[in-house]
């Protein structure tokens, strides 16, 4: 099969990691007989430094021309220290979900056993976990009127959600909770927000559809330290935009590194798949960068293309990677040999390849050749 895929390294470590994803699915190509034909795009920082602006209109044409998307990073210290700044790299990717209708994230969470001495939390807190949240994209406080008035004294940002916006995302939701462990958590600030009230009574609404699926809520500070207390009680997290951001990110404790998360953005027609970390500019350059999360994010674009064994010759080869210890310096730390980028996806495409051989050649790995024996 031929497929078109829309890159987009962005700004940062993206382009470090999405190379290593790319690797990934070149070998996925060559062992299940695929072509991915890549158009590469600028949106962020980059985009700004050449175009004038975060998100050209050449971006949103390749994107909605391609079967799916795959994005690196976005973001640059230049901006982050500049809080007048009226041009933001961020403002590309909030323009893109809004131009593509990308309106439902799914983050998944899970609590990997080779790594479960890497997280900060417990052993006996973490084994077992395995989340998927589900964040609401387009609406909120992130795409309200934002506005700072002219004395430069007052400042608003407008948060608004419709039932369509919110109805949509909640049947995904419990949709997926069907093939897992039937139980949906809906996250809000219902005593003191009116859209998380609209939010509540609207999911009320819809559960009574899915009578196998049991309904519980959790305000969103109960949520967080829930989710630290005792991560293994969720199933599937349903939660509006600001909240999901949070708590997905708090939510990679779990798995010892924001590094190893992924992301995918849906809409009617289009996809885009990315990991959950930032831009990591300090890093940028270095080839110390995770790019598991990346190319986990790699693996979801399989599945939403309907290939799922080879989604799954993704996932194996992540595993392996990661019990035989080739991983980078923010799981294995600095002082005990850990990889680099370029290695760790070296390694993951060459197991692809070579799936039966479960030995490695340590010493090919640490001089960057990546040799399956």
């Amino acid at each position: 099969m031929k497929y078109t895929i829309a890159v987009i390294p962005g700004d940062g470590i993206g382009p470090e990691v999405v190379n290593q994803a790319k690797k990934a699915l070149d070998a996925v190509a060559e062992m299940y007989d695929h072509v991915f034909l890549y158009q590469e795009a600028q949106m962020g920082a980059c985009a700004i430094e050449r175009f004038g602006k975060p998100l050209p209109e050449e971006t949103i044409a390749i994107c909605k021309g391609a079967d799916a998307i795959l994005f690196g990073a976005i973001g640059d210290p230049k901006y982050d220290s500049d809080p007048g700044a009226k041009v933001r790299p961020e403002q590309g990717l909030l323009q893109l979900r809004q131009a593509l209708g990308l309106f439902c994230n799914t983050r998944p969470v899970k609590a990997f056993d080779s790594l479960i001495k890497n997280s900060p939390l417990k052993r006996e807190i973490i084994i077992g976990t395995d989340i998927i949240i589900y964040r609401e994209l387009t609406g909120g406080i992130y795409s309200g009127k934002k506005e700072t008035s002219t004395d430069g004294l007052t400042a608003f940002d407008i948060s608004s959600y419709t039932v369509e916006e919110i109805s949509r995302i909640t049947h995904i939701a419990f949709k997926a909770s069907q093939s897992r462990r039937k139980k949906v958590t809906l996250i809000d600030k219902a005593n003191v927000l009116e859209t998380s009230r609209l939010w509540r009574k609207t999911v009320t609404e819809i559960a009574k559809q899915y009578k196998d699926v049991v309904l519980e809520y959790l305000y969103i500070e109960h949520a967080a330290r829930q989710l630290i207390i005792n991560p293994k009680q969720f199933d599937i997290i349903l939660t509006e935009n600001l909240f999901g951001d949070i708590i997905s990110d708090e939510a990679s404790v779990i798995s010892g590194s924001i590094g190893l998360l992924a992301s995918s953005s849906i809409g009617p027609e289009n996809a885009l798949f990315e990991p959950i970390h930032g831009s990591f500019s300090t890093a940028k350059g270095k080839d110390t960068a995770n790019p598991i999360g990346s190319i986990l994010s790699a693996g979801m674009l399989l599945e939403y293309l309907g290939l799922h064994e080879e989604a799954g010759a993704i996932e194996r080869a992540v595993e392996k990677s990661l019990i035989l210890g080739i991983m980078t310096q923010d799981i294995k730390g600095k002082n005990k040999y850990p990889a680099s980028t370029s290695n760790v996806g070296d390694f993951i495409a060459d197991y692809i390849l070579n799936q039966e051989d479960s030995n490695l050649n340590f010493m090919n790995i640490h001089a960057g050749q990546s040799t399956i024996i």
